[in-house]
């Protein structure tokens, strides 16, 4: 069995996705769609599994914000943000999530021995920053199951969105503040016209990193040195 693990499109389904996806048996998409249409140029090449992601509107009300299932003998569990992954993972194999943007596994034992892939197949969608652009491929036969990375090459011209090191790093010092402040995200938002994502994450990296300074949460989000 063939299945396609994407996730945070936000509305951009590259060719060379379209491409990985052929043959597949399954698709998966961890959120982040952001409109019908992606799920229906999807739905064209294999069924479809989908949970609601941050920046599914109204349009998504019908998706799940989270999906337990069985796949190829595999039990699976899926949602959009990691933080809303229940807190004891022993009963899966599989446990897929998306919102960061960025590739990771990291394998979990539990005292039975069992052991469960905590996966993130980073974003396929536009690019953000110097970030890759990247999905998986799960492959599941009698002998076992492997997911494969794949990293799609960023398209002749296409440029990475504008930033200016300097500018970011007063951003994030805003957002740092601000936090401590008690200001919610959608404030911090609105009052420095950012990205709903990408403060977000600043806030994410602040309050989950005790004492982290604005040069650690650029080292984190991959801009610092790079930009």
């Amino acid at each position: 069995m063939k299945v396609g693990i994407i996730s945070d499109t936000h509305d951009l389904l590259r060719p060379e996705v379209t491409d990985a996806l052929q043959g597949c048996d399954c698709i998966l998409h961890s959120g982040d769609i952001s409109s019908q249409r992606i799920l229906c140029q999807l739905e064209r090449i294999a069924p479809v599994r989908a949970v609601r992601g941050n920046n599914d509107s109204d349009w998504a009300e019908h998706l799940p914000l989270f999906l337990d299932f069985e796949l190829g003998g595999l039990r699976i569990c899926m949602t959009h943000k990691k933080k809303d992954l229940p807190r004891d993972l022993a009963a899966y194999d599989l446990v897929i999530c998306g919102h960061s943007h960025q590739y990771a596994e990291e394998w979990q034992e539990s005292a039975g021995g069992k052991r469960t892939l905590l996966f993130n197949p980073g974003s396929c969608g536009p690019r953000r920053f110097i970030q890759p652009v990247t999905m998986a491929i799960l492959r599941i036969d009698p002998d076992g199951w492997v997911v494969k990375k794949v990293q799609i090459p960023h398209t002749a011209g296409e440029k990475a969105p504008k930033t200016d090191s300097g500018n970011i790093y007063r951003q994030i010092e805003a957002v740092m503040r601000d936090t401590e402040k008690g200001l919610t995200v959608e404030a911090i938002a609105r009052k420095h016209r950012l990205d709903p994502a990408l403060a977000e994450q600043i806030v994410r990296l602040y309050v989950t990193h005790p004492g982290v300074t604005a040069d650690g949460i650029m080292t984190k989000m991959g801009l610092l040195g790079k930009l």
